[in-house]
């Protein structure tokens, strides 16, 4: 079941039927965390979460502005990816209205621990309780910096 909220010609939705998924991909192939993830990537990124797109709905067709992705168990940890706003609506409070939707969501109450990883929105997230890791020596990743590069292994 999908959420949704609008707000003037805005609509934040989690209706996957609803992604634009060329224009997300124009801007995750071309954002500064995800520069060349190959399109196939993308796709099952969006299959395997709580999509969030926003659109500007007084456009037609509607017109993706902008996205976050939330990956999650529904039950005590929530990783918040890929948040962007097309550079064209920028300045407008979408991304606020965006965040405060996301942690509004029902299925997102109630988690003991909400993450995510940003290199220049520190001041947005923090408005929301975002704060950085209390002990960073706990934290701990494996990580594959040539993984967008090389052909995906056989599952």
């Amino acid at each position: 079941m999908s959420y949704e909220l609008r707000r003037g010609e805005y609509l934040i939705s989690t209706d996957a039927a609803l992604l634009d998924r060329d224009a997300i991909y124009a801007e995750l192939s071309t954002s500064y965390w995800s520069p060349g993830i190959p399109r196939e990537l993308v796709d099952r990124g969006l299959n395997n979460c709580i999509p969030f797109g926003l659109y500007d709905t007084s456009t037609n067709p509607r017109t993706q502005v902008g996205l976050a992705r939330v990956i999650t168990d529904k039950a005590s940890f929530a990783y918040l990816s890929d948040v962007y706003i097309t550079k064209a609506y920028r300045g407008q409070g979408l991304s606020k209205w965006l965040v405060e939707t996301i942690l509004a969501h029902p299925e997102l109450q109630g988690l003991r621990r909400f993450c995510l990883l940003t290199r220049d929105a520190h001041g947005l997230y923090a408005k929301y309780g975002f704060k950085p890791m209390p002990d960073p020596t706990r934290y701990m990743e494996r990580r594959d910096v040539e993984s967008y590069t090389q052909a995906p292994k056989p599952r």
